[in-house]
């Protein structure tokens, strides 16, 4: 019987949590959707592993057994995962590394040419994610680090180091009422339409419309997005606005756009993250001293 490695660790985080909606939440999926990959699994394996109960889901005799194997399953997968794919990267002499978006700003290029002087002869190749993966290929073992928007699916189970964090600011039409203000409170938007991303990525969406930063005002979504292209025609189109950061001004001009700064909302935060298993390799070493030796300051050049 062969079993999807996602079902097993959908099962793993309820059985972890003890509750539907926390390993929702963490594994940044809907409820709905989570309940789903638990009943295909429980089919697959011909038994059930969960009961309901008031306090929430309670493993059962099978489901005990099950949980106290999984979790070194799955890690053996990942390590023999990332060490195959890896193994291709090393012969070719080329570092993957995933990004959504601008990745670490105007540092990206220092980045790179920093790790070109550690390792001469080796190439980074930087493959740009959607944002309905913001993991950006490595919570799935497709390259070897990334740089990426915190908090992110997964985030505490790889190393991190953060680099540098900007304001979030908000891009709306230049035709909107408040594109003429300098800066906008964000209770002012609260009741606006927003541009979003794809719901299941979960607590990464929730970031990018302030959801826990609203005093209760419930989320309008007018548009929902994957790709930057399609983000900024939908703003352009008058379907919603979006929280970006403050480089987005930069990276993603587009006439019938406009970006303001925003009170009210927490800063963003890019990071460079790496699966835990390649701590002792000496490349992806690099590529992180690499990246810490081209920290950003808030208006994006080089510290």
């Amino acid at each position: 019987m062969d079993v999807d490695t996602r079902l097993l660790r959908s099962f793993v985080a309820v059985a972890e949590d003890g509750s539907l909606t926390r390993a929702a939440e963490r594994l940044f999926v809907s409820q709905p959707a989570l309940t789903r990959q638990i009943k295909q699994l429980e089919d697959r394996v011909g038994v059930r592993l969960f009961t309901r109960s008031q306090t929430g889901m309670v493993l059962t005799a099978p489901g005990r057994v099950l949980a106290a194997r999984v979790p070194d399953l799955l890690a053996e997968w990942d390590r023999a995962l990332g060490e195959t794919k890896g193994a291709a990267g090393r012969a070719a002499r080329v570092l993957r590394v995933g990004f959504l978006a601008s990745a670490a700003n105007e540092a990206t290029q220092h980045i790179v040419a920093e790790f070109a002087r550690r390792r001469p002869g080796w190439r980074v190749e930087m493959r740009q994610a959607s944002w309905a993966d913001p993991s950006a290929g490595l919570a799935d073992g497709d390259v070897d680090a990334a740089l990426l928007r915190l908090p992110f699916p997964g985030q505490d189970a790889v190393r991190v180091e953060v680099l540098f964090s900007e304001p979030r600011w908000i891009a709306l039409p230049e035709a909107h009422p408040l594109a003429v203000r300098e800066r906008i409170p964000f209770r002012d938007l609260r009741d606006e339409p927003f541009v979003a991303a794809p719901p299941r990525t979960g607590a990464w969406r929730d970031y990018w419309l302030a959801a826990d930063e609203r005093d209760g005002h419930p989320v309008r979504v007018g548009a929902v997005t994957d790709q930057p292209d399609e983000w900024l025609s939908a703003i352009a189109n008058g379907y919603g606005i979006a929280l970006a950061p403050e480089s987005a001004a930069r990276y993603y001009a587009r006439p019938g756009i406009t970006y303001r700064p925003v009170t009210g909302v927490s800063p963003s935060r890019v990071g460079v993250a790496w699966p835990a298993s390649a701590d002792a390799d000496p490349v992806v070493r690099d590529f992180v001293r690499s990246c810490l030796n081209s920290r950003q300051g808030p208006q994006g050049g080089p510290v």
